[in-house]
């Protein structure tokens, strides 16, 4: 699925300040309330994820429909999000609901086709928690190193770090292309070690993705913007998560191999 970030860009916030006249105080954006709202996405996602994982892992003949209803739908509406930031109160939870749903079962799937091997006697089961409390891990690390400030978002970082999901989304259209057509790209899913090379380098770009979120929810907190970009806050953190989780889902099966 393709799920690289584009979501907050250098001109999310722009033209969204407060006017004293239009948006008051409690009526703007604040760090705390896109956290609250990030959160319940994020219960949102991990609830229907649980549903979809169960329907999975018990064999359930709608499993597809859950997984490619989730993918498409999903996809539809954070394009939708994306053009139509002021509908996010809507469609943010929306999103979460279906990206929930293609997690469950896309992960279920992982799970039964690399969670009960070993290697060298010792048991690999649960690649998904390990997917998991790596994608938790991994953005913690990066909260900590912004808001110590550790790791500085400048100018110069954005633009790398853009251009990089830019390179990165072109080359995942081009995969989609040629897979229509019955070629696959091999570094994409090669487990060897230039496979497992470029998805390190992905997974730190997707990393690196959720340092530019931080700062610009900061900064849109800053300037003011309308309350409702709260919610587009949580959607677009919860679709860098989604994208790091795929990624490194995608890492461990290949280290698996």
């Amino acid at each position: 699925m393709l799920s690289s970030n584009p979501t907050l860009s250098e001109s999310t916030f722009a033209g969204l300040g407060r006017r004293a006249d239009v948006v008051t105080e409690d009526e703007s954006m604040s760090i705390v309330g896109a956290t609250n709202k990030t959160l319940f996405l994020l219960l949102l996602c991990v609830g229907t994820a649980t549903f979809s994982w169960g329907a999975a892992t018990s064999g359930a003949s709608y499993t597809m429909g859950l997984l490619w209803g989730g993918a498409i739908g999903g996809l539809v509406v954070a394009f939708a999000t994306v053009f139509k930031p002021d509908w996010s109160p809507i469609t943010a939870p929306i999103y979460a609901v279906l990206e929930g749903l293609f997690l469950g079962a896309i992960s279920a799937f992982y799970e039964q086709s690399f969670g009960n091997q070993t290697a060298g006697g010792f048991p690999l089961d649960g690649i998904v928690v390990q997917a998991v409390g790596l994608t938790m891990g991994v953005a913690a690390s990066m909260l900590l190193l912004y808001r110590f400030r550790v790791i500085r978002v400048t100018e110069k970082l954005r633009a790398g770090v853009l251009m990089a999901t830019g390179a990165v989304m072109l080359f995942y259209l081009v995969s989609i292309g040629l897979g229509l057509f019955g070629v696959s790209m091999p570094l994409l899913h090669s487990s060897g070690p230039l496979g497992i090379g470029l998805s390190l380098l992905i997974v730190g770009i997707a990393s690196f993705n959720l340092l530019l979120d931080f700062d610009l929810i900061e900064r849109g907190a800053e300037s003011g913007a309308p309350k409702h970009m709260e919610w587009y806050a949580g959607f677009a953190l919860l679709t860098t998560l989604v994208w790091l989780y795929l990624e490194i889902l995608r890492l461990l099966a290949k280290l698996r191999r």
